[in-house]
C-alpha cells in the first residue's frame, strides 16, 4: 500500500522503473543489515576468528590458527535479568576492521616497553525486543580478545544473571589447570584464594564436573598448539570469573562466583548502569610455548594507567622474616636484623609481617623506619583486609574497611615514611570485592604507598591500571612448602608451570629462594633451582625467603648474584621447556642477560640449547655441585654457534649470566 501511494502520480513505465528501484533498495537494505565481514584476522594473517548466528539466533565464534581449528564452534551470549542476549539475536550491522596500535610502559615484569597491534571488528546485534548488544573482537599476532558492550544509555541498574561464553577445544586437548577452592572453606574460611595444586597435562574430556571450577589463567595444548585463557580486571561493574566444565566433553564455560564472595553486604554478581562493557576474555595462541611465554596480551588490553605522579613506585627486592621464622620473628630485634640484612644485600625493602602493631608497636615501628631510611631501605607493613568473609584473627585488623579509616591509617604510615602495605585474606571474586581492591589502591596512592595483596585473587592486568599494585599472591607459594611435605614435593614441577599460567602476565608473590632448610619438611629443590626462581618468577617486589643466617652459608659468588638480579626486565625470551618437566628462560636488564633453568624431572637431564642473542666475553654459570645442597661456579666462552650443553640434576637448576654483544 505504501509503494502504491508513492507510485500513483507516475506513468506505467515510470511505475515499473520505480517498483524495480524499490525492490533493489529493499534488497540492498536486507544485505546491509547482515555483516559484510564474518571473520577478522591478525595483522600477520595467522589467526582468524569467524563469527556467526544460527537459525535460533544464538551467536558463536570459532578460532583458527594457520587454518587449524584451535577453538571449535563456541557459544557467546549473556542473560540479563531484564533481557535475553543468548538467543533470538539478529544482525544490525558490522563495523569496518579497525587497526589498533598502542605503546605503553610497565615498571616491572617480562618487558618494559611494549607495543600492541591488532585488528578490531564489532558486530552490532539486537535481541527479540530490539535491545542492542555489541560483540567486539580484537585479533593480534599472539591471540584473540573479545568483550560484550551494551551501547544504550540508562541510569537504571541492569543485572547480568549468567554469561554463556564457552571455549570448545578439539578432542584430545590437554590442560594445566588450578582447581578453584569452594568459598568459605579452608583455614579460617579464607577460600577461594587461588592456592591449589595444578592439574597437569590433563585431558579436558576427563575433567570432572567441579562445582567450584578452575581458575585463570589456564594453559592448554592441542596437537602442536598452545593456548592460554584469562580475562581482564572488571572496572567496578563486573565480578571476577573462572572456568567451569561445559556440557560438551572438551568445552569450558565462564563461571561466576558463589553468593558468599562479596564485600560485607556488597554486590556479588554483575550490575551496572548503561552503557556497560564487560571484561575482555583473553585467548593467547601460539604454535610454540615461546609465543605465550613472551606475550604481553594480558596487559596489552588492560585499562591504561589512571594514576598520576607514580615516581614513588620503585620495584625492588625485600627481606622477610615470617616465611621461614613465622610469628616469633615479628619483634623489634629480629626486624632490625632483617633491615641490616636487606642493606647488606643491596635490596630495597624489608617486609614486617603479621602482629607488628602489638609485638613492636607504633613507637618501635617509627624507630625501625628511621633506621631503615638511613640505610635507604623502605619498610612494608602487613594488614588484615578484615570484613566478615573469614574468621582470621590476625591483626592489625578492621582498619581498611572504610575510606575514612583507610585514609587515617595511610596518613599515619606516610608520616612515618612507610613505603608499602601487604594486605591479606580477601574474600573471593564478587563485584563488590573486586571493587574493594581498587578502593585500597586508590586510597594508598594518595599517600604514596605501594600495595601487595595476599590471600587474594588474580591481578588480571590491574598492575597496568594501578602501578602501585606491585604484586599479588594467588599461588601456593613457598610458605606452603614449609607447611606440608606434599607442597614441598611439588615445588620443582610447579616452578616450570607457573611461567605459563599464574605468572604469564601478572606479578606473583611466590616469595622464592631458600638455600637452607624448612623447619618441618624436606626441601626438594636444589640450590641451583632456588637461584633460578629469582630470574624465572616475576614480581614488582620480590620478597626473598632466605634468612640472614642462611645467606651467610652460601658462597660469595651466589650472594653477589642475589644482590644483582633485578625485578624489572627489558626483554624476556623463551629458550626451551615443557610445563611440569623443565624450563629455560632468558631475561635481559640493560646489557646483561640472565638465563635460568629448572629440571623438574626425576632423573638428571642433558639440556642442549641455542641462545637467540649474541654475547661478548665469558659466561658465568652457577648450578648445583656434587649434591643438591651445594653450588658450583664455572666461567666459559660460548661456542661460535651460541650453543650450550648442560647436565642438570633432577630437581636442580642453573643461572647463566652474560653480557650482550
Amino acid at each position: 500500500m505504501y509503494i502504491a501511494t508513492i507510485l500513483k502520480p507516475f506513468s506505467m513505465k515510470q511505475s515499473f522503473k520505480s517498483i524495480l528501484s524499490v525492490i533493489l533498495i529493499s534488497l540492498m537494505f536486507s544485505v546491509c543489515i547482515k555483516p559484510d565481514k564474518k571473520s577478522v584476522s591478525s595483522p600477520d594473517g595467522a589467526i582468524s576468528v569467524t563469527f556467526k548466528i544460527n537459525e535460533g539466533g544464538t551467536p558463536s565464534y570459532q578460532i583458527n590458527y594457520h587454518g587449524t581449528p584451535i577453538l571449535e564452534n563456541s557459544q557467546l551470549g549473556l542473560l540479563r535479568e531484564d533481557e535475553d542476549f543468548s538467543s533470538g539475536l539478529k544482525f544490525k550491522s558490522v563495523s569496518k576492521i579497525t587497526p589498533i596500535f598502542d605503546k605503553y610502559s610497565l615498571l616491572h615484569g617480562k618487558k618494559k616497553k611494549v607495543t600492541y597491534q591488532a585488528n578490531r571488528l564489532t558486530y552490532h546485534l539486537s535481541n527479540v525486543n530490539g535491545t542492542k548488544i555489541d560483540i567486539v573482537f580484537q585479533v593480534s599476532n599472539d591471540g584473540v580478545v573479545f568483550r560484550y558492550v551494551f551501547p544504550d544509555k540508562s541510569n537504571e541498574i541492569r543485572k547480568i544473571s549468567r554469561e554463556l561464553t564457552s571455549f570448545t577445544f578439539p578432542e584430545g586437548t590437554t590442560g594445566w589447570l588450578q582447581p578453584r577452592a569452594k568459598s568459605k572453606t579452608g583455614w579460617n574460611q579464607v577460600n577461594p584464594c587461588y592456592e591449589e595444586h595444578y592439574w597437569q597435562d590433563t585431558l579436558l574430556s576427563s575433567l570432572p564436573l567441579n562445582d567450584s571450577g578452575w581458575v585463570f589463567p589456564a594453559l592448554f595444548k592441542y596437537d602442536k598448539y598452545w593456548i592460554s585463557l584469562t580475562e581482564t580486571w572488571p572496572e567496578r561493574n563486573y565480578c571476577g570469573s573462572h572456568l567451569n566444565k561445559g556440557k560438551n566433553s572438551s568445552e569450558l564455560v565462564i563461571g561466576f562466583p558463589e553468593p558468599t564472595e562479596g564485600f560485607t553486604n556488597g554486590t556479588v554478581y554483575p550490575e551496572s548502569k548503561l552503557p556497560w562493557s564487560t571484561p575482555w576474555r583473553v585467548i593467547t595462541i601460539g604454535e610454540n610455548l615461546g609465543i605465550l611465554a613472551e606475550s604481553t596480551l594480558g596487559t596489552d588490553i588492560a585499562k591504561p594507567m589512571v594514576l598520576d605522579d607514580i615516581d614513588y613506585v620503585k620495584p625492588g627486592r625485600a627481606s622477610w622474616s615470617w616465611v621461614l621464622l613465622k610469628d616469633p620473628s615479628v619483634n623489634f630485634k629480629v626486624q632490625k636484623e632483617f633491615i641490616e640484612y636487606a642493606s647488606e644485600m643491596n635490596w630495597e625493602y624489608c617486609l614486617i609481617d603479621v602482629g607488628w602493631d602489638t609485638t613492636i608497636g607504633w613507637t618501635g615501628i617509627k624507630e625501625l623506619a628511621d633506621m631503615a631510611a638511613q640505610k635507604n631501605i623502605g619498610l612494608i607493613l602487613w594488614y588484615n583486609s578484615a570484613g566478615d568473609w573469614n574468621t582470621v584473627p590476625f591483626h592489625p585488623k578492621d582498619l581498611l574497611l572504610t575510606s575514612e579509616s583507610r585514609n587515617k591509617e595511610f596518613a599515619r604510615l606516610k608520616e612515618l615514611g612507610i613505603k608499602g602495605i601487604k594486605v591479606d585474606f580477601f574474600g573471593g571474586d564478587g563485584q563488590s570485592m573486586m571493587a574493594y581492591y581498587i578502593d585500597i589502591l586508590e586510597d594508598a596512592h594518595k599517600y604514596r604507598l605501594m600495595v601487595n595483596c595476599h590471600g587474594a585473587t588474580l591481578p588480571r592486568g590491574l598492575q597496568r591500571t594501578y602501578p602501585n599494585l606491585v604484586s599479588m599472591e594467588a599461588i601456593r607459594g613457598l610458605e606452603y612448602a614449609t607447611f606440608g611435605q606434599e607442597t614441598a614435593d611439588k615445588v620443582p614441577g610447579k616452578s616450570t608451570i607457573i611461567p605459563f599460567t599464574r605468572n604469564i602476565f601478572d606479578p606473583m608473590d611466590f616469595t622464592p629462594v631458600c638455600f637452607t632448610e624448612y623447619d618441618n619438611n624436606t626441601r626438594i629443590t636444589g640450590n641451583g633451582a632456588e637461584l633460578a626462581q629469582a630470574v624465572l618468577f616475576l614480581s614488582g617486589i620480590q620478597h626473598y625467603a632466605e634468612t640472614p643466617s642462611g645467606m651467610v652459608t652460601v658462597p660469595n659468588y651466589v650472594k653477589e648474584m642475589m644482590r644483582e638480579i633485578p625485578v624489572s626486565w627489558d626483554e624476556s625470551r623463551f629458550i626451551d621447556g615443557y610445563p611440569g618437566k623443565y624450563i629455560i628462560m632468558a631475561r635481559k636488564a640493560g646489557k646483561i642477560w640472565y638465563v635460568a633453568g629448572i629440571n623438574a624431572e626425576k632423573t638428571e637431564k642433558k639440556l642442549q640449547f641455542h641462545l637467540p642473542f649474541k654475547v661478548s666475553g665469558p659466561a658465568l654459570l652457577i648450578t648445583e655441585g656434587d649434591s643438591l645442597r651445594s653450588f658450583r661456579k664455572d666461567e666459559f666462552l660460548l661456542r661460535s654457534d651460541n650453543s650450550i650443553d648442560l647436565n642438570v640434576k633432577a630437581n636442580g637448576g642453573f643461572v647463566l649470566k652474560m653480557k650482550e654483544e
